[in-house]
């Protein structure tokens, strides 16, 4: 075996080993995201009620990073005791409403005759 074989070998031995690496960060960070994906559906449960959350499971088919964020949210709110728990599917519906409120935007037409 010569030196270039030598050092192909090397280099596809390097190449190898930074793939695995790659392969088990990635699998590290999928679990990761499945846990406190987890934990984070535990306390919905225990936040919202059955109709509350089968509202909030139709928002996140239409709109998910809205879920996502109202989910966030909703989860603070009720750590922190600023909501009181559970919260209602009315709850839930007044907090979309002030939601969209806040984000509609109002699209004016002007019309110039000429």
């Amino acid at each position: 075996m010569g030196a270039e074989d030598l050092e192909l070998e090397e280099l596809k031995r390097r190449k190898l080993l930074e793939l695995q690496r790659r392969l088990l960060e990635e699998e590290r960070r999928r679990r990761l995201m499945q846990e406190m994906e987890a934990r984070k559906r535990a306390i919905l449960r225990r936040i919202l009620t059955p109709k509350a959350r089968s509202r909030l499971a139709n928002v996140k088919l239409v709109k998910p990073e809205l879920a996502a964020a109202l989910e966030d949210q909703l989860i603070a709110l009720a750590q922190s005791g600023r909501i009181p728990v559970p919260i209602t599917d009315d709850m839930l519906k007044a907090i979309l409403m002030e939601l969209a409120s806040r984000t509609t935007r109002e699209f004016r037409f002007r019309i110039k005759e000429k």
